[in-house]
């Protein structure tokens, strides 16, 4: 009855950095080398070939300790670099790849393009899952750009936040087919979450890879 408890205690006590048991398991073998080397017998000593394989262990585990510490390093100076480049894009209008509208200051918007002219129908639902807007608007062949006031249906201006969009068109077969879009609003922040840059417009936040475009 009392093993697991004991087994939970010892992982709660292990290193939670990687890179800090790694020195000190290369710490303990290098004075287990030394207390070896002192205490051979002169008349048997240690061979030799065994002793050349412990000593390129010995240096192995040197080379990935210093190989880990420069990637850290390295991994915190491209941060570093990426949160500095990214935040002149605070302030200025970005399309991003994403499936929420972000409202801010009560509008939102969003790009897409069709091949041909055609009706588009957009949808707009809550995290609730509540349909808030159902609209068709008349799209033209190529890019197209989509702003909401932020009223629902009824006439209602909804809070700023994010909201679940869908942006579908009939085609010439007549059968809905989603329609690729982009959402649009202001970039308001830059942060560092996980080892990634995060770019933030209002509400919503994105990895930098789902950025399409930046204006002014």
């Amino acid at each position: 009855m009392t093993i697991a408890p004991t087994a939970t205690a010892s992982s709660a006590a292990a290193p939670a950095n990687p890179l800090g048991s790694l020195s000190s398991n290369f710490g303990n073998f290098l004075s287990l080398l030394m207390t070896q080397l002192k205490n051979q017998d002169p008349t048997s000593p240690l061979d030799t070939n065994q002793f050349t394989s412990q000593l390129v262990q010995f240096s192995s585990v040197e080379q990935q300790i210093n190989t880990n510490t420069s990637l850290t390093k390295l991994i915190e100076l491209t941060q570093t670099g990426s949160l500095l480049q990214s935040s002149a894009m605070v302030g200025k209008t970005v399309a991003v790849q994403s499936d929420q509208l972000v409202v801010q200051n009560g509008t939102a918007g969003l790009r897409f393009t069709t091949p041909t002219a055609e009706p588009v129908e957009i949808s707009i639902t809550n995290a609730a899952g509540k349909k808030l807007l159902d609209t068709t608007v008349p799209a033209a062949s190529g890019p197209n750009t989509w702003t909401w006031n932020g009223k629902d249906a009824a006439g209602n201006t909804v809070p700023d936040g994010l909201y679940a969009v869908s942006v579908q068109a009939a085609g010439a077969s007549g059968t809905a087919a989603a329609v690729p879009f982009t959402v649009v609003g202001t970039a308001t922040g830059v942060t560092s979450q996980n080892n990634t840059v995060q770019l933030r417009i209002g509400a919503l936040s994105v990895g930098f890879e789902a950025v399409r475009s930046v204006g002014n």
